[in-house]
C-alpha cells in the first residue's frame, strides 16, 4: 500500500531540544519514512528557527506526498503548554518569553499544529508504539540529563488545569537533601536519579573510597557511562553508586503508584542502559514502599522504542492523540 493510500496518517514529528532540534515523517505504523536534524541554538529569533525547519521539511513532505496527505505536526518542546499551543520561559532555549509556537508553525506550514513537553510526547509514544500498547494507565519515567516523566489515566494524559502537570522528577525524594543545581530545590528525585545526580553521587563515593576504580578517572571524566564501565568489571563502589540511585527511583515510583495505580511504569533514556544495576533495587525499594493492595501489580520496564528515534514518535503521536 502506498503512503497515498494512507494519507491520513501520516504526521510531521518535531523535537526540540536546548541544542538541536530532531524531526522526521512517521506514518501510522509508528515507522520513521524520513528524518532530519537541524541546530536549535542556532537562531536567535524563533521565526528564523521556524523559517530554517520549513526549508528542511518541506523537500521531505513533496518526497512523501503533498502537504494534504499529512494529519498535522506533532511537537515536543521543554515547557511547552499543550493547552495554549505555547512555549514558556523555557531556560534553555535562545527564544525567552511565551512563545505562540503552535500557531507559527500553523501559520508556515498550513497544517495544524499541537505541541506538549517532551517526556509528555514520549508516553504517547510508547502507547502508540511501544511497550505501552494497549494500556490505559501507567507512567512514562525518562531518565536522561534531567528526571522528566508522563502520566497516562484512563488513556489520557494528565495535563491539570494550566497543562504543566507531570512534573514528578522535581518531587522531593529526601527532604532537606541534595540541592538541585538548577532550581535550588532540597532533595527532588531529579538530583540523584538523573545522569547528573548519578555523577554526583558518583564523585562523593569515589572520595570516600580510594580504592574504587572510579577514581582511574579524571574528575570531567565521570559520568554515568564511567560508572556502568566499573560496574560492568564489578567494581563495589560503582555497583554502590547505581544501587543507591535505583533505591531513590524506587522510593519515588512507590509514592507515584499510590498516586495513579499504573498497570506499568515506563522507564526510558541513557541512564537506563545500566540494566540491572539499576532496575533490581528500584523494583525493590518500589514494591517495599508500597501498600499491600498495590504490591506486586505493577510491572516495571524499560521502554521498547529506539532511543533514536523516540523523540520524533513520541512528537508524532501528538498528532493521533486526539
Amino acid at each position: 500500500m502506498s503512503l497515498i493510500d494512507l494519507s491520513r496518517q501520516v504526521a510531521l514529528g518535531v523535537d526540540i531540544g536546548g541544542t538541536n532540534t530532531k524531526f522526521g515523517i512517521v506514518n501510522h505504523r509508528g515507522e520513521v519514512l524520513d528524518k532530519g536534524n537541524l541546530r536549535t541554538d542556532a537562531y536567535e529569533k524563533v521565526e528564523d528557527f521556524i523559517d530554517a525547519l520549513y526549508e528542511q521539511v518541506y523537500p521531505l513532505m513533496e518526497k512523501h506526498g503533498t502537504e494534504k496527505h499529512f494529519d498535522g505536526i506533532g511537537v515536543g518542546a521543554p515547557n511547552a503548554n499543550y493547552y495554549k499551543g505555547t512555549i514558556e520561559l523555557a531556560p534553555n532555549l535562545p527564544w525567552k518569553g511565551v512563545i505562540p509556537f503552535a500557531e507559527l508553525m500553523t501559520a508556515k506550514f498550513g497544517l495544524p499544529c499541537t505541541v506538549t513537553n517532551d517526556a509528555n510526547a514520549a508516553a504517547l509514544g510508547e502507547m502508540l508504539f511501544g511497550a505501552a500498547r494497549g494500556m490505559k494507565d501507567f507512567i512514562m519515567i525518562t531518565l536522561g540529563t534531567g528526571v522528566g516523566s508522563g502520566i497516562i489515566a484512563n488513556g489520557n494524559l494528565i495535563y491539570g488545569h494550566d497543562g504543566f502537570a507531570g512534573e514528578l522528577g522535581h518531587t522531593i525524594v529526601k527532604p532537606g537533601g541534595r540541592k538541585h543545581w538548577s532550581t535550588g530545590s532540597e532533595g527532588s528525585l531529579e538530583a540523584y536519579a538523573s545522569a547528573t545526580g548519578i555523577t554526583i553521587t558518583a564523585k562523593k563515593m569515589r572520595a570516600e573510597f580510594p580504592e574504587s576504580m572510579l577514581n582511574q578517572y579524571p574528575e570531567e571524566e565521570i559520568n554515568s557511562k564511567t560508572v556502568y564501565e566499573c560496574a560492568m568489571k564489578e567494581d563495589p563502589i560503582a555497583i554502590e553508586v547505581f544501587r543507591y540511585t535505583g533505591q531513590k527511583l524506587g522510593e519515588a515510583l512507590a509514592n507515584f503508584v499510590m498516586f495513579s495505580s499504573p498497570q506499568a511504569i515506563l522507564l526510558f533514556g541513557g541512564v537506563i542502559k545500566a540494566g540491572d544495576f539499576i532496575l533490581k533495587p528500584a523494583k525493590l525499594h518500589m514494591e517495599r514502599n508500597l501498600l499491600p493492595i498495590f504490591r506486586n501489580k505493577v510491572k516495571l520496564v524499560f521502554s521498547e522504542l529506539d532511543e533514536a528515534d523516540a523523540a520524533i514518535l513520541g512528537a508524532s503521536a501528538l498528532v493521533w492523540e486526539k
